[in-house]
């Protein structure tokens, strides 16, 4: 593809940056997904074929057994389908549709777990379910948002606290000790503003905090349900990361030893389990992130064509820091700056604490002006941006929207 104004240069520099960015994440998922197939066919497919064999055989010798014709038989089967649809087993389960057992349903919704033991089958019930979906769906993605707002922001503290343990025990005197911490440019850092935890460390927290609530619950559903441990494990993945296959599930069984406690742990270990996994799916998302950038860095081919050579960057390009041009900073913008223009290296750092709580108190705020100001056809002006971009850090979802949000006024 050949460049504008006549340049003849030809690779990804072409390519908007965040356009490259979706379709190499989109190509790389393809990848992945063609891999992951491969993989689980090789490992499950001849278990599959020897399952239905097996049943095949089964099926054979109970009707020669029992002298029945193939038609009776598979009208029966047929009819025990609809009957385990409907919450029926051959052993005994508890009521799926008591006060109980609709809670536990309730909670597989909104949390997006799914695990489709227990479906609704009038009608009525299944209208309600939409309406109802919607917007216990929402309101529990918001919930896991701000719950990742709060878990980033403990982990930013406790980082900060033994980073200032660190750097007093390397000062080896009082008077050191008693100095504020300046970074390379010379800026106080003694305040959780101006400290960014590392996104690998954040990461790392985050992935043992999981593993031991999957440790913990997984030991609790061995002994509860008679799962072996890692099956246990696996299911604890599944319901976490809110996959829900519906092949194992916890607390259906009638009767456990100390029910009532079972039941507690059981909810609160799903709880915590999807919040921490939640949490964890974002800031990986973060880290993938970086290796796109990274992976557009090593594909950019610099334009050789005379009179191009000063081209300004494109938005979220990533260079290194000793080519990045700063603009000059005002009050409002400088950490702000500060924040993105780290954030785009492959530091590792996350944005500023500062940036991240601004944005995630105002964000609803701010979507709402946008919104208003699109409906009455009055978009922010390029002299309002600078404070609106102030707000464009934040993590997860609604960081996203923000951003984009942001972008898109200043694109305006």
């Amino acid at each position: 593809m050949a460049c504008r104004a006549g340049c003849c240069c030809t690779g990804i520099g072409t390519l908007n940056e965040d356009n490259a960015r979706f379709l190499m994440l989109a190509l790389l998922i393809i990848i992945y997904l063609l891999c992951g197939a491969a993989v689980f066919s090789a490992l499950e497919h001849p278990k599959e074929k020897l399952a239905k064999e097996r049943w095949a055989q089964r099926i054979e010798q109970f009707i020669h057994k029992y002298n029945l014709s193939k038609d009776e038989l598979k009208n029966f089967l047929r009819n025990y389908e609809e009957a385990n649809v409907a919450g029926i087993r051959v052993d005994a389960t508890r009521p799926r549709w008591d006060f109980a057992g609709a809670f536990y349903f309730v909670g597989t919704v909104v949390s997006t777990i799914g695990f489709g033991m227990t479906t609704p089958v009038t009608i009525a019930g299944k209208i309600f379910l939409i309406f109802y979906g919607l917007i216990g769906c929402s309101a529990t993605i918001l919930f896991f948002n701000l719950f990742l707002e709060r878990v980033i922001t403990v982990i930013a503290f406790v980082l900060k606290f033994c980073h200032e343990r660190r750097e007093r025990s390397k000062a080896g005197s009082a008077q050191n000790c008693r100095r504020p911490f300046t970074d390379s440019r010379g800026r106080r850092t003694d305040s959780l503003a101006g400290w960014k935890p590392s996104v690998y460390c954040v990461m790392l927290i985050l992935g043992v905090a999981a593993i031991m609530v999957s440790c913990c619950a997984s030991a609790m559903y061995s002994a509860a349900e008679g799962w072996d441990y890692l099956d246990a494990l696996y299911f604890c993945f599944v319901a976490f990361s809110t996959i829900g296959f519906g092949d194992m599930v916890s607390n259906q069984r009638e009767l456990y030893k100390a029910q009532a406690a079972y039941r507690v742990g059981n909810f609160l270990f799903i709880l915590t389990g999807v919040c921490c996994i939640y949490s964890l799916f974002n800031v990986i998302s973060i880290v993938i992130k970086q290796v796109l950038n990274w992976l557009l860095r090593r594909l950019e081919t610099p334009c050789c064509c005379p009179g191009r050579g000063n081209h300004h960057p494109r938005r979220n390009v990533v260079v290194p820091g000793h080519m990045r041009t700063r603009r000059a900073n005002s009050i409002e913008t400088d950490a702000v700056n500060d924040s993105e223009a780290d954030g785009r290296r492959m530091s590792g750092e996350m944005i500023s604490m500062k940036d991240f709580l601004a944005a995630n108190k105002v964000n609803l705020a701010i979507m709402q002006k946008q919104l208003s100001e699109m409906a009455n056809g009055h978009p922010r002006q390029l002299g309002n941006s600078s404070r609106h971009n102030e707000f464009s850090g934040g993590v997860g979802a609604l960081g996203i929207m923000n951003n984009r949000l942001a972008e898109t006024s200043v694109d305006r």
